[in-house]
């Protein structure tokens, strides 16, 4: 089980949004490069950076800030929002970004994940983000009338590393994840499943570590480490001594 940090990239400053809201967007950083820091020193072991801009964009809209962490950190680096074709993809990678996020195009143009899967295998994530059980795209300005499991099936033999469910319902409002329907839908495919939004506590780590959450490859935190609701040191202590255990 992985904690992921996450940096939300708007205007080229860390961010957290409401709801995915562009307009409840709390300035929590101005230095992107100094926020990766920080969770290098505390611990981290990888980091999750979403371009907002990009995401409405359909392309690249805070590259210079991305570069900037990649420069400064060394701990590998999963990156999602207007990844929408595969030289966007290459480019990423070339520029030593781990993993790239793809969401919107992955409802809209499915080849494209399986391609660039299988180009770059263990390094193409697929971003899955709800809304009432159906999928959002476009940076969450549009909801599909299509679910999370019928997205997540197109890929199950594809090659993708991990599929990244938020709840939008939750994201940024600090309520604890939503653990019954992210571990539903671990149980359901074979693709690992990393969970986001509404992670609140050092209690929403207990429960990922619980023997029902096993199938779970990590979760992403935001605002809580930010607020100074989550103690990194605490977390990551239980998830050293949950691997040591297992």
């Amino acid at each position: 089980m992985i904690l992921f940090p996450a940096i939300d990239l708007k205007n080229g400053q860390c961010v957290r949004l409401e709801q995915g809201d562009m307009a409840r967007a709390t300035v929590f950083n101005l230095e992107p490069a100094a926020q990766a820091q920080s969770f290098a020193a505390q611990g981290f072991e990888y980091l999750h950076v979403v371009d907002l801009d990009g995401a409405f964009a359909g392309k690249p809209m805070n590259a210079a800030a991305v570069e900037s962490m990649l420069r400064a950190v060394t701990m590998p680096v999963q990156l999602g929002g207007g990844i929408r074709d595969i030289a966007t993809v290459e480019a990423w990678l070339a520029k030593g970004v781990t993993r790239v996020i793809i969401g919107t195009a992955a409802v809209r143009d499915p080849e494209l994940v399986k391609g660039a899967a299988k180009k770059f295998p263990g390094r193409v994530a697929v971003g899955l983000d709800a809304r009432d059980g159906k999928v959002a795209v476009e940076g969450w300005a549009e909801t599909s009338q299509v679910t999370v499991l019928e997205i997540a099936r197109r890929f199950e033999d594809a090659g993708v590393a991990a599929i990244i469910f938020t709840d939008i319902a939750r994201d940024g409002l600090l309520k604890g994840l939503n653990l019954d329907a992210t571990i539903e839908l671990a149980e359901r495919i074979s693709i690992p499943v990393i969970a986001s939004g509404g992670f609140a506590s050092i209690e929403d780590v207990k429960a990922l570590l619980a023997p029902r959450a096993g199938k779970l490859a990590g979760a992403i935190a935001g605002r809580a480490l930010y607020d100074g609701r989550l103690d990194p040191a605490a977390a990551l202590t239980l998830i050293r001594n949950a691997r040591a255990a297992a």
